[in-house]
């Protein structure tokens, strides 16, 4: 055994108590002592000492410090030396361009090798637990000695113009700080994401890439790896190595943890490694590798690559099985069987293991610490596609009766070719079915039954993208990100994602958070200074203190300016088509520009909210004009908006469906929660998430506007689920990624780090309770969305019955349906409005628990004129039962109670509706003209024409006010100073002609 091999047992087999390999790696990557060594500092000596060094004595290691014990001393590599019998090659080779100038290299045996070309390498072992590589290659060897060469970190670059990886960019992972080791940059083992190695262009990187390709390419092999104990003398390796071959290794870049082991694999003549890295002989094709194992046994080291997305598309392929084919045993859905929990009293078994299954494959995917960024977005579309299209996948007519009165807008639009706010005050907001009725009209498509059915499932997909790049916008894990994507598919119960302008515009909000904290996203550096005096004080400052929980990114003047001209188109197709979601956009970028967490101006939401009131003021008279309190009466009853939005949707004497209505509360409840905790345990990190923050509480001021007819508490539950789920994300994954200068493993508390467990233990237990949670949202989700299935799923005979009014409704008609109590129900339960919107009233009429009681039904009757129907319908009959008490039976018995009545008779019947009428009406009985379109429209004020200019010459300014702001805040001060003093006066004016209009024409409706 040569004295270096020696050396080299002792090193790996003392007792002394010294770290082993892999705890030195991991000591290494904390933060070094004050008096220690710097990376640079260690570098330079070493290569100092390399190039001094006399030939047959380089091979003596080098740490870089005295100290045996320190966490980034020695590292022992085992590199063959270059044998004294062969010949050096005749032909040097061509030095590398991105290399620095090094001394020559020398055949010698033992000799300091700084450069050579790598044409004929067969390695023994190599060990690495800490090293400082410049470059190092070996030209045409073969193995049999080997010396110990000590390195002691690879060091970045001190070039401050080398720019960080993209990936890293993308992930939240700023470059690299100047000094740090090797192990800084790479996460810790089980922490964070893996970085992105440096190109192989950068000096020194390019060797430390080729050192983590050659660990890469063995750390699945047990004949490569490292064993502690003595090693062979080159008699031992000589008798037991096979001849030597030439073999050419490829090189590439990726680590495989932080202070992993270094490693280059010895490849025998004839064999060659398969990317799971393990060797497969050529001589028995293929099948076996060099120590023996075989394709099965290849295959499962590499099953966490085609797992997942395997058991992904199983679960896909259950599900759809599941709930397609006929009824039978742990198959198929038997709609008669659905009950007061809805359609998870229906589901079969398959379909809960086959969501299982994929919950399950998403969470053994980003388990693996690895950015998959298509694999983990078609798993989400796949849960997608499992919870929310399940209703289109079992029924064959579209679900929800608001979605044809929708689909009925239209219709109308595209028959008389505009809209009135006259018939329904959603027409004056005809943005989203102007829309679509123009898209349709050119496609050629006259039914929207396909589209109405889908749409549910498109939309939620469609939510999914603007809200992954909303999170590619925070600093956070890859787990947290992509388990805040899961959340916001599993707790969005609500249902506002039918056919709608509220689906529609929902989809407008978030791509407009979503750009403007892409394009227009700032982060301030942050204030070193003392806080002023005063606790308050003391208090905002410490917050500025935060590290920031966002990301920026530079974008030049002509892609703002264009992102700028989309967000005040986006925002004006909102105005135009939704009451709500404009106010929550303002709300969003005012607190964004407070929060000091965007570039844009206050120009922006003055032209913004100015545009709302204009709309509003202009477009929507017919809608407010003699309605002043119903649009302004909700104004500040906050306890009152409220209540009309929990406790009145807690009532109802169906034990079964009280359930579901619990289960919706407790999701909100533990979305909630979970948000919290995941704000607190980022503050104690020191992070501060204002963008997440802002998203969740902008929403729950509008508890101050209105009650919207019952559903604002929904809406606020919709609109602050992106916050809610991305802090809810931080609950499980708080930590920042690794690498950030702030996070070198993936942790950055406040106080001073104190481990009391295994961070390792500590990761697999969060894993562990996310899927927990996850899995049970799932099945609650199921519970909270499909919950009222008996009375919101509609059946092809109640559509039926509705067409059979729409073809008898010449020249108008009126449509009865069942409430318990008059005045209070606003939807009916059946499919209305799909056609001739114009010409058909829809009327309510009082019904009893006593089916037989008929009397309120007669005299309603005999109000109206002919060609008057009522629609007794199964989806009525559950809404009664369900929500007010009513008999199970109720349906059966009242309609055998019209059949027998001699008032009644019946003119389409089907299983699940049937339709009657009076059997006579008075001779004299005529049928009335269809209600007129257009009411006494825009009367005007006496200063409406100069509002209206004032609103141009506002909008004008403030424009080239953002447009000239966006080239940067030293260009063209004066000129902005009066644009200013332009559009301050006109602002002014505008709004006052505004107030003025209300006033005007609002109270003038009510003498």
């Amino acid at each position: 055994m040569t004295a270096e091999a020696t050396e080299a047992a002792e090193v790996e087999g003392n007792g002394s108590g010294r770290p082993s390999s892999p705890e030195r790696a991991r000591i290494g990557s904390e933060e070094r002592p004050g008096d220690a060594t710097p990376p640079e500092a260690a570098t330079e000596e070493s290569a100092d000492a390399s190039a001094e060094a006399p030939a047959g004595t380089s091979g003596e290691p080098f740490s870089g410090t005295e100290d045996d014990d320190d966490p980034s001393a020695t590292a022992v590599f085992r590199i063959p030396t270059l044998p004294s019998h062969r010949e050096p090659s005749s032909a040097a080779p061509e030095p590398r361009r991105d290399a620095p100038e090094t001394e020559e290299e020398t055949p010698e045996t033992g000799a300091s090798i700084v450069d050579a070309s790598v044409t004929d390498v067969s390695v023994t072992d190599v060990s690495v637990t800490g090293a400082s590589v410049t470059d190092t290659s070996v030209s045409d060897t073969s193995a049999r000695d080997t010396s110990i060469i000590d390195i002691s970190g690879i060091g970045a670059p001190e070039d401050p113009e080398d720019p960080p990886s993209r990936e890293g960019e993308e992930n939240g992972r700023g470059p690299a700080p100047a000094g740090a080791s090797a192990t800084a940059g790479v996460p810790a083992p089980g922490s964070g994401e893996p970085e992105e190695s440096p190109g192989e262009g950068d000096v020194p990187w390019a060797a430390a890439a080729r050192l983590w390709e050659t660990a890469d390419s063995t750390v699945d092999d047990p004949a490569d790896r490292t064993v502690d104990g003595p090693m062979e003398g080159p008699a031992d390796a000589a008798a037991s190595a096979p001849p030597a071959a030439p073999v050419t290794p490829s090189v590439s870049s990726g680590p495989s943890g932080a202070g992993a082991a270094a490693r280059t694999a010895v490849q025998a003549p004839g064999t060659a490694r398969d990317p799971g890295g393990s060797e497969s002989s050529g001589g028995s094709g293929g099948s076996t590798s060099a120590d023996g194992s075989s394709w099965a046994t290849r295959l499962m080291r590499s099953a966490g690559t085609w797992l997942p997305p395997l058991l992904t598309v199983e679960g896909l392929i259950m599900y759809v099985l599941a709930l397609r084919v006929a009824p039978g045993p742990l198959r198929g859905v038997d709609l008669t069987q659905i009950d007061g929990l809805g359609l998870i009293s229906a589901l079969p078994g398959t379909a809960f293991a086959a969501i299982l299954l994929m919950i399950t494959a998403f969470f053994v995917t980003i388990a693996q610490n690895t950015d998959r960024k298509f694999l983990l977005l078609f798993q989400i579309a796949a849960i997608t596609f499992a919870l929310h299209g399940a209703a289109a996948l079992i029924e064959d007519t579209p679900r929800f009766h608001t979605a044809y009165v929708h689909a009925g807008f239209v219709e109308f639009i595209n028959r008389t070719g505009t809209s009135s706010p006259i018939l329904d005050a959603r027409f004056a907001w005809p943005g989203f079915f102007a829309l679509v009725g123009f898209v349709t009209k050119a496609a050629g498509v006259t039914d929207l039954t396909t589209i109405l059915r889908w749409t549910p499932l498109l939309s939620n997909l469609l939510y999914l993208l603007p809200f992954v790049l909303i999170l590619r916008q925070v600093v956070a894990t890859t787990r947290a990100r992509w388990f805040a994507a899961l959340l916001f598919v599993i707790v969005q119960w609500i249902g506002q994602d039918y056919f709608s302008p509220q689906g529609f515009t929902y989809a407008i909000y978030l791509a407009f958070v979503a750009i403007v904290l892409r394009w227009f996203g700032k982060v301030e550096p942050r204030d070193g200074t003392a806080p002023p005096k005063g606790r308050i004080r003391r208090l905002l400052a410490r917050l500025d203190g935060l590290t920031p929980g966002e990301l920026t990114h530079s974008t030049g003047v002509y892609d703002r300016s264009i992102m700028l001209i989309v967000l005040i188109g986006l925002f004006g197709t909102a105005t135009a088509s939704h009451q709500i979601t404009p106010f929550m956009m303002l709300g969003v970028l005012t607190g964004l520009i407070l929060l000091r967490r965007t570039s844009l101006s206050w120009g922006l939401p003055f032209f913004l909210g100015l545009m709302v009131l204009a709309w509003i003021s202009y477009q929507t008279v017919t809608f407010w004009s003699g309605h002043i309190d119903q649009l302004f009466g909700g104004l500040g009853r906050i306890l009152e908006n409220l209540q009309s939005n929990t406790g009145d949707r807690i009532e109802g004497s169906d034990g079964r469906h009280a359930i579901v209505l619990m289960a919706r509360l407790g999701i909100c409840a533990v979305i909630l929660l979970l948000a919290a905790t995941g704000l607190l345990r980022r503050l104690r990190r020191g992070v501060g998430d204002r963008a997440a923050l802002l998203l969740l509480c902008v929403p729950v001021l509008a508890l101050g506007l209105q009650s919207y007819g019952g559903e604002i508490g929904l809406r606020i539950y919709l609109f602050a689920l992106p916050g809610a789920c991305i802090l809810a994300s931080y609950a499980f994954f708080p930590n920042l990624p690794a690498g950030t200068a702030e996070a070198p493993e993936e942790t950055v508390p406040i106080r001073k780090r104190n481990i009391r467990f295994d961070p390792n233990l500590t990761r697999r237990i969060s894993l562990l309770l996310a899927a927990g949670f996850a899995l049970v949202l799932s099945m609650s989700f199921l519970v909270a969305r499909y919950g009222n299935e008996q009375f919101e799923r509609v059946s092809s005979g109640e559509v039926q019955a509705m067409h059979y009014i729409y073809k008898h409704d010449e020249p108008s008609g009126r449509v009865l349906f069942l409430v318990p109590t008059v005045g209070n129900e606003v939807t009916p339960s059946i499919p209305w409005g799909e056609r001739d919107f114009d010409k058909i009233e829809y009327r309510q009429v009082l019904v009893d628990k006593n089916p037989a009681q008929l009397s309120s039904v007669l005299d309603m009757f005999r109000m109206m004129p002919p060609n008057t129907y009522l629609v007794a319908s199964r989806g009525q009959a559950a809404y009664l039962q369900l929500n007010h008490g009513f008999p199970a039976d109720w349906e059966k018995r009242f309609r055998a109670a019209l059949d027998s009545s001699k008032e009644f008779k019946r003119v389409f019947d089907s299983e699940d509706a049937a339709v009657y009428t009076l059997r006579t009406y008075p001779k004299n009985a005529e049928i009335p003209q269809p209600r007129p379109l257009t009411g006494f429209g825009d009367r005007g004020s006496p200063m409406t024409p100069i509002g209206l200019a004032a609103l141009g010459v506002t909008w004008i300014a403030l424009f080239a006010y953002e447009m000239y702001r966006l080239r940067g805040l030293d260009r063209a001060p004066r000129t902005r100073r009066r644009i200013l003093f332009v559009a301050a006066p006109a602002f002014l004016l505008a709004v006052a002609v505004i107030v003025e209009r209300f006033i005007v024409i609002g109270f003038s409706q009510l003498q």
